[in-house]
């Protein structure tokens, strides 16, 4: 017997996500198959995560895990197909989606930009649905056009360039004294340093629970 995807919209999907502390970032369509880029929901999404089964278990990766769990359930009740950044490799192409979906655009340092959260971005997962859904209209003007981008000299270490970005200088920065009392605490100075990274009120804790995992502690 043949499998009917469930009808669905745009707004249904993000009330759900909304519900489990995530939200829609965009999406894009290609022939005929939707695929919604799912990112957290901030700064209510730190609580859910703090409170779930993953974040208590002190087992490794937590918030992939988490991730995992409350996308897949909504990707089995919606009879899509989810998909995660950390899977890999080989590994999705999360960058060049979020550029198709015309809400993140890439910025003077090569990082993405979001029209609702600046740099702050991130993407926790992705609904592949094999129907077309009616999409929010989406800008085809990149934030950056009308910035002063006060990104290309915030970095306190030096780390990026809009040729390349250093991960040994950053990772070095984070481990000393000043990159400590900095970005290791309060996040990436990059990031925050966009005007409309502000909007996303990301929790502090999260924050540190980022940069430690960055740094593997």
């Amino acid at each position: 017997m043949a499998t009917f995807q469930k009808q669905v919209t745009y707004a249904s999907i993000n009330e759900k996500l909304k519900r489990r502390g995530l939200i829609l970032r965009g999406g894009f369509t290609q022939e005929d198959q939707t695929t919604l880029l799912i990112g957290p929901n901030e700064p209510s999404f730190w609580d859910y995560f703090r409170n779930s089964p993953e974040y208590k278990d002190t087992l490794p990766n937590p918030m992939d895990r988490w991730s995992k769990r409350v996308i897949g359930a909504i990707a089995s009740d919606l009879n899509s197909k989810a998909v995660y950044p950390s899977d890999g490799p080989p590994y999705a192409p999360f960058y060049t989606w979020a550029v198709l979906s015309e809400k993140a655009f890439v910025s003077p340092l090569k990082l993405l930009v979001h029209e609702d959260v600046g740099l702050m971005i991130s993407y926790r997962g992705a609904l592949v649905l094999d129907q077309s859904l009616k999409l929010p209209v989406s800008s085809d003007k990149s934030p950056c056009e009308a910035c002063s981008k006060p990104c290309i000299s915030a970095c306190p270490a030096d780390a990026f360039s809009i040729a390349a970005y250093d991960t040994d200088a950053c990772k070095s920065f984070l481990c000393s004294n000043s990159g400590q009392d900095t970005c290791l605490q309060k996040g990436c100075s990059v990031r925050l340093s966009c005007p409309l990274s502000h909007k996303n009120n990301r929790h502090a804790d999260q924050t540190k629970f980022h940069m430690k995992a960055f740094l593997k502690l």
